[in-house]
């Protein structure tokens, strides 16, 4: 994937439009588990005529129906009010060095700016590889386990099988949605199948919240990354100046 420094700069609009929109509760209650091997999470669900209605939020205006056939199983989140990452405090043994060439690797086997990474990182973990959420999702990147087990990752907690993992899974949905990257995201946060019923980034808080944090993250490590790359020219060039006195 290759995003031009001028695309990037356009996502800041975007990361506003995003935060300023966020209007729905960000409560999940539910783990679903489709039959395709996505899952996603919801508040509740029902029974509506010959679909499976699932419910966003606490209120009954956001919803996704499904049939009963595009479902395996419902499973129930303990307190899901609170999405954030729990985090194990204890010694993970990983460097921001052993991290930056994690993420670089992963970045250079992928075609992934290791920029948009690290702001996923940021975003899912805080860069900790023992970080747990309340939904079951697990690491840097914060997989969930039918995730881990699709992109072969045997143990979440160990860094380098979870920024593998995670990687493979959003190079496969920028793929998917044609490099664009907050749809990508939105699909990492919130499922596929979200985003493909929404046609587009769906009306969830969290999820919005979500895609704008990462973006905003990215644009900033971009910004930060490009005056550091001017920096040597612009020695250079005043050092020519003297030196033509």
């Amino acid at each position: 994937m290759t995003i031009t420094v001028q695309a990037q700069l356009k996502l800041v609009a975007l990361a506003a439009l995003t935060i300023l929109s966020s209007e729905l509760p960000a409560f999940c209650a539910e783990r679903v588990l489709l039959a395709n091997g996505f899952d996603m999470r919801c508040d509740h669900h029902a029974q509506v005529g010959p679909v499976i209605r699932l419910y966003m939020g606490h209120s009954d205006s956001s919803y996704i129906d499904f049939r009963p056939e595009e479902i395996r199983s419902f499973e129930t989140i303990p307190d899901a009010a609170q999405t954030a990452p729990v985090i194990d405090r204890t010694n993970t043994k990983l460097s921001p060095a052993d991290l930056h060439q994690m993420l670089a690797n992963a970045g250079q086997q992928h075609n992934l700016d290791m920029d948009l990474l690290a702001s996923v990182v940021k975003a899912e973990s805080d860069g900790n590889s023992r970080a747990v959420s309340r939904a079951g999702a697990r690491g840097l990147m914060q997989l969930m386990p039918r995730t881990a087990a699709d992109e072969g990752v045997a143990d979440s907690f160990l860094p380098d099988e979870n920024v593998r993992g995670g990687s493979a899974y959003l190079d496969e949905l920028l793929v998917r949605y044609h490099d664009n990257i907050a749809l990508a995201l939105a699909a990492y946060n919130a499922g596929p199948a979200a985003v493909d019923k929404y046609r587009g980034i769906p009306p969830y808080h969290e999820t919005r919240v979500y895609v704008a944090r990462v973006i905003h993250e990215f644009n900033r490590r971009v910004l930060a990354r490009d005056k550091l790359a001017r920096q040597p020219q612009l020695s250079a060039g005043v050092n020519q100046a003297s030196a033509g006195r």
